[in-house]
């Protein structure tokens, strides 16, 4: 069976004396080439017609087989060509980066290792005024009734989507800003809610690892057994009013969420 780089990828005999069931024998299998790399990113899995001749299987055990990888984000499906194992191509996601904080030679290193990879980013954007959710009230410390602007951003790196970023204002403070429309605002809308005399000083993340919610999945494209990370960042004025809840939608294959931290002056160490 050749693999997706051109290899020879040889087959395991069933362990006959085995007691665990025959479709759990095949992942557990397959789930050691891809560990270990005999079946790298992007290369094809073995047909159902070879893995089921190679284990004296029916089609259906086999295919349960392979939705275990499936399950586990280690394979995906892609009809009618077959299964091939999923690749990983790392993005960094910067919460700090908001602030335009210099970044450290490190930092410049591993950001730069991204941008050279010749991606190609774009977005798709639009605005709705709404009932804000439960959480999205209580972070903007909202009242029953009132209502919020949200921009509602997927972005995409060669047409593929990458993540979500859902930013939610109070409708009475950018009512008639550039934030009510949906176009992509060059200077940043942390930089409109300054001009409109709401500037950010401090901001408040939340971190959180989960399956995607069914609409999450809809517009991220996402296959069976795929993560995300959620990030949300409220962002407070000087005089501690929350101004903006974002929620960033990360999937958990494609991102390293990248923190940078500086020890305060005057501190001691654990």
């Amino acid at each position: 069976m050749l693999s997706g780089q051109g290899r020879l990828v040889a087959m395991s005999p069933r362990i006959a004396e085995s007691s665990r069931p025959v479709y759990q024998q095949l992942a557990d299998l397959l789930r050691v080439k891809i560990t270990t790399g005999e079946l790298a990113p992007g290369a094809q899995v073995p047909t159902e017609k070879a893995l089921s001749e190679e284990f004296g299987a029916s089609r259906a055990t086999v295919r349960q087989g392979l939705m275990v990888l499936v399950n586990e984000g280690l394979i995906v499906s892609s009809r009618p060509q077959g299964y091939f194992v999923r690749r990983h191509e790392l993005s960094y996601f910067r919460p700090q980066s908001e602030w335009d904080q210099p970044a450290s030679p490190e930092m410049d290193r591993w950001m730069t290792e991204q941008t050279t990879l010749g991606r190609a980013p774009s977005q798709r954007i639009n605005v709705e005024m709404i009932q804000p959710p439960d959480r999205v009230m209580d972070r903007l410390a909202l009242s029953a009734g009132d209502l919020v602007v949200v921009r509602r951003r997927v972005r995409f790196l060669n047409n593929e989507p990458f993540n979500i970023n859902d930013t939610f204002y109070p409708f009475g403070l950018v009512q008639g800003s550039e934030i009510v429309n949906p176009a992509d605002i060059t200077r940043g809308a942390s930089e409109v809610l300054t001009e409109l005399g709401y500037e950010q000083v401090r901001a408040i993340d939340e971190v959180e690892a989960r399956m995607p919610l069914p609409d999450e999945v809809s517009r991220l494209e996402l296959g069976p057994g795929t993560p995300v990370a959620v990030h949300r960042h409220t962002g407070y004025t000087k005089d501690d009013k929350p101004v903006r809840h974002t929620v960033n939608v990360l999937v958990g294959s494609k991102y390293v969420i990248l923190f940078e931290r500086t020890k305060p002056a005057g501190t001691g160490s654990e």
